[in-house]
Formats: structure tokens, C-alpha cells, sequence
């Protein structure tokens, strides 16, 4: 196979396999820039090994001056589509495992699993509140108050909101096994008032929740860039720290969520369903939770932050 026909043939493979299709444009810049540096080295893609994998890795940090982060999402992918192409039978197997395991620091057997900042309910609160624009605010309580993926926030549409239940339906995807979410008073109240601005400004007839400043859906890179500002705008986050510690992203939202719901009492298969985690245990698959009890095991647990 040529470069572009492995590279297509991967991406489609992501697809049949449930990816998210809002992943495979990154996953398609990722391996487009490691395939020009494996032609910087006189190989293709597929003739990769420990020794350029580790040279792609320096590459990374002083030519790109990318982030550890940075790194090691692109690894993710480098990993997932050498598995493909093992499995495809183009290589004899994935060379990325034991690079990705012996540099890639979240890898290390002795990493501290506890590295992402947790903020306190105040912090949250803090956030929300310092954050001048109502489409803003109303991300931002949907991710603290729900759990929800930045993907799957970004593929809402209006119609996936119940507002006399305080529900809310996901679209499907491979990572999610339950798609009902639900949200309390006070995000419900966020929401609304976002909802009476969406209407004036919807001039292009979106069906998307959250529209971007031009009228379009948001972007992933929209979610991302305002959950950091409003973090930084209270000192919650330093972006030019190297210490995964010091940054605050959207996922940091979704941490916050499943910690307090716990520290408040609520039972760990709840917080399982409310993940959307794939059941992968027998068991998982015969425990079907009620979801009035869902509902209110969630309004009973969900840190209220005053906004």
C-alpha cells in the first residue's frame, strides 16, 4: 500500500469501528506529520522502528516544541494505527508499545495516577462565575454538572434537551454504553438563559446547542480554549507550566464530577452509568439501574455552586 491509501484505509477502519468523526481529522494531521518525518529519514510510515520512534519524540520537543501532552496524544494514535496495520498484516508488530512505555512519562509503571488537578466546588463555583459570557457559562455548568465528554457536548443538538425532565439524550458512540444524562436546577437555569440568546443570534438555523462566535456548531478547540481562559482568568490554571498539575481542560470537569458525586455519597455503579463507562464485566451487563433512581441518586449528590 502507498502512504495515503495505509493512511485512508486506517481512518476507515476508525470509522467501522465507532470512532468519533470529529477524531479523525487530528488523527489524519497526526500521522501526515510523522509520515513527513519518517521521509526526512529516507523511510515510509509503515518502516518505523524504536530508533525513529525515539527521534520522532525529540523532533516533537525541539522542532515543534510540543507539549508533553502533545506528545503523547500523538503516540495514542501512533499506537492504534500500528495495531492496525499488525493486524492488517503490513507489519510484524506494533514498535510504538515499548517506546510509548519506556519515554511517554504517563506510561511508567511508577506514575502518580492522581496528577490531574481536582478543584474544589468553590474553585467550580469561582469559574462559572467569573466567565462574563452566558454560552460560556452554560458549557461550562453542563460539563461540571453532567460528566459529559467535550465530544459529546459538541454533537448536542437543542432537540436532545429536555427541560421539563432535566434530561439530556448523547448521540451514540463506541465509548458510551448509557446516553441518558441529567442536570439540576441550576444548570438547567444556565441552559435556558443560553437558549433565549441562541435565538436571536441562530441566523444560519443551526440545530447545534452550542453555536460557535460565526453561527456554526462549536468547535472541540472552542470548548477547550474557553474552559482554559476561565480557569486561568482565577488562577486555576497555568498554561505555560509544564506540570500536568498546574492545567485545567475540559476533562478536568468531567474528574470534578465523578470525584465530588463520590465524595457525596453516591453508589459507584451510579457514577458508572453516569460515565457512560462500557460495561466489560458480567455482571455490568445484568444490573440495568433504574433511572428515576438514577435521577434521584444524582440530584441527591451533585455539588450545588451557587450560580
Amino acid at each position: 500500500m502507498g502512504v495515503v491509501v495505509v493512511i485512508a484505509a486506517y481512518l476507515q477502519d476508525c470509522e467501522v469501528r465507532g470512532m468519533t468523526p470529529g477524531s479523525l481529522p487530528r488523527y489524519r494531521s497526526c500521522l501526515n506529520i510523522f509520515q513527513a518525518y519518517m521521509a526526512r529519514q529516507g523511510k515510509k510510515i509503515h518502516e518505523a522502528d524504536r530508533d525513529s520512534l525515539k527521534g520522532f519524540i525529540e523532533y516533537m520537543r525541539k522542532e515543534r516544541a510540543a507539549s508533553q501532552k502533545t506528545i503523547e496524544t500523538y503516540f495514542s494514535t501512533l499506537s492504534s494505527f500500528f495495531e492496525f496495520l499488525a493486524y492488517e498484516g503490513v507489519v510484524d508488530q506494533n514498535p510504538v508499545l515499548a517506546v510509548r512505555k519506556r519515554y511517554l512519562r504517563r506510561y511508567k509503571d511508577n506514575a502518580d495516577p492522581h496528577e490531574r488537578q481536582l478543584v474544589s466546588i468553590e474553585d467550580a463555583a469561582r469559574m462559572i462565575k467569573g466567565e462574563p459570557d452566558i454560552r460560556n457559562r452554560a458549557i461550562m455548568a453542563m460539563l461540571f454538572k453532567t460528566g459529559m465528554r467535550r465530544n459529546e457536548l459538541i454533537t448536542l443538538d437543542v432537540s436532545d434537551i429536555d427541560l421539563v425532565e432535566n434530561s439530556i439524550k448523547l448521540k451514540r458512540t463506541g465509548k458510551r454504553s448509557n446516553r441518558t444524562l441529567f442536570m439540576d436546577d441550576e444548570a438547567a437555569y444556565l441552559l435556558r438563559r443560553w437558549l433565549r440568546v441562541r435565538e436571536g443570534v441562530n441566523r444560519r438555523k443551526e440545530t447545534a446547542l452550542f453555536l460557535s462566535t460565526w453561527g456554526y456548531r462549536i468547535s472541540r478547540n472552542d470548548v477547550y480554549r474557553l474552559v482554559v481562559e476561565a480557569a486561568t482568568r482565577v488562577d486555576l490554571s497555568n498554561p505555560k507550566s509544564d506540570r500536568m498539575e498546574d492545567h485545567f481542560s475540559p476533562h478536568n470537569c468531567r474528574h470534578w464530577f465523578c470525584t465530588h458525586l463520590f465524595r457525596n455519597g453516591m453508589k459507584r455503579e451510579h457514577i458508572k452509568e453516569l460515565r457512560g463507562d462500557s460495561r466489560k464485566e458480567a455482571f455490568d451487563l445484568y444490573n440495568h439501574i433504574d433511572l428515576k433512581e438514577l435521577k434521584e441518586a444524582y440530584l441527591a449528590a451533585i455539588p450545588q455552586l451557587g450560580i
